[in-house]
């Protein structure tokens, strides 16, 4: 039995070892935000909605319950991977959300038909050049930060917590 578990530890060890310590610390969106996100973003049955730094997947189970959208939660933190998969499954949605335990940087979105953000403007910012080469049309939505110089086509304010949370869509453009 201890000779399987070492086993088992070096074949998974390299996986873990790859990943490091989040960019962002775990701040969950408030519930309205994450309507006004799933709204903005236009979200529908036929979408594939990639949630890039998902904490508890909150953002992905909404727009899977309201919209019946699938999607993929991506976070680098092991922990919130796990929660965000027990949320999905309390919420009756498992099925329609795949979890990846990654660095969202290294993390292959290209069939993505939206993306959810809730990084710091710096990460948007080195994310953008990935975000520009996904297929024209797909939404890109972000709660609290712009994208630099590429003004948002859509912003919405979202009064939650206590003060107005903006929450800003773009479309990725034809090349």
């Amino acid at each position: 039995m201890r000779a399987l578990a070492l086993v088992l530890a070096f074949a998974l060890a390299p996986a873990f070892a790859q990943l490091r310590a989040p960019d962002v610390r775990y701040d969950p969106s408030l519930p309205p935000i994450v309507d006004a996100m799933v709204e903005l973003g236009e979200v529908g049955a036929r979408d594939l909605v990639y949630d890039l730094g998902c904490g508890d997947g909150r953002v992905l189970i909404a727009a899977a319950k309201q919209r019946g959208a699938h999607g993929v939660c991506v976070d680098i933190d092991p922990r919130r991977i796990a929660e965000a998969r027990q949320n999905a499954s309390a919420a009756g949605v498992e099925d329609r959300i795949r979890f990846v335990n990654a660095d969202l940087f290294e993390t292959d979105f290209s069939d993505a038909t939206v993306v959810m953000l809730f990084l710091w403007p710096d990460l948007n910012m080195k994310l953008r050049p990935k975000l520009l080469k996904l297929q024209p049309g797909t939404r890109i939505v972000s709660h609290e930060h712009p994208m630099g110089d590429w003004e948002p086509e859509r912003t919405v304010h979202v009064q939650a917590g206590g003060r107005s949370h903006p929450v800003y869509r773009w479309t990725v453009p034809l090349r």
